[in-house]
This record gives structure tokens, sequence and C-alpha cells, in this order.
């Protein structure tokens, strides 16, 4: 049977998705969108969004990072074990995005957010599922 996605074209999709998001938190974080409708609703003060913004941004660039070295596009020896289990953690913690992501105040939130982190879920399934790339 036929795969619907290539485990490249997956990678591919991710680090595209990955970078998208990763200039809306930018965006976020020097208030060109306001962060209200980020973080469920739920951020109260600039300073917190500042902090998680930083973070988020951080999580995103590492992921960015772990595509990008899983598709070697960058010479490394970091064994494939190690750059699956941290996957599928990114997949553990984009289900948990959705789940919260169902709760949001913000309307942009719940129709956006939640269906691409469902998204970047699966991705990250169908990468960790194939053994093509090692």
């Amino acid at each position: 049977m036929k795969k619907l996605i290539s485990q490249k074209q997956a990678i591919n999709i991710m680090i595209a998705l990955l970078n998208a998001v990763l200039v809306f938190h930018t965006l976020v974080l020097t208030a060109v969108i306001p962060y209200a409708i980020v973080w469920a609703g739920k951020v109260s003060s600039v300073e917190e969004m500042k902090k998680l913004e930083v973070i988020s941004i951080c999580l995103n660039a590492f992921a960015i990072l772990v595509f990008v070295l899983k598709a070697d596009h960058i010479q490394h020896k970091i064994p494939a074990k190690i750059l699956n289990a941290i996957i599928f953690l990114l997949a553990v913690l984009f289900s948990l995005n959705t789940i919260g992501n169902l709760f949001a105040k913000s309307k942009f939130e719940l129709y956006f957010f939640t269906p691409l982190t469902f998204i970047l879920a699966v991705l990250c399934l169908r990468i960790v599922v194939d053994k093509k790339l090692k």
C-alpha cells in the first residue's frame, strides 16, 4: 500500500510550518500581533508574554534543528534513536497543545492553532514510524 506522504515530505512540511510558527511568535513578542490571541488568552502582562514567547521561540527553533538534523541537511553524528525519541516527545507536546487549544478563549487560537498543532503531531508520528531515514 502506498503511503499518503513520504517521511521526507513530512520533514520538509514540519520545517516550513515550524518556521512560520517561529515568525508568528516573533511577531507576538515584538507586539506586531497582540498577545491576547495566544496562550489561551490567559497571559496577564507584557512581562509574562515575553517569558512565554521566548520559551516558545526557543522550543520551535530547537524543533526546527531536530528536523534539519533528521533530514541530514547538516552533517552530524546524533543517533537516529535519539532524534526519533525527541520527535516522539514533540508529537506528545503538540498533542497536549492541541488539547489546550480546544479550551482557548481566543477564536483565532481555537480555529487556527488547534488544527495546526494536530497536523504537527500527526506529521511527527509519521516521521518516527518510518525507518527509512536513520
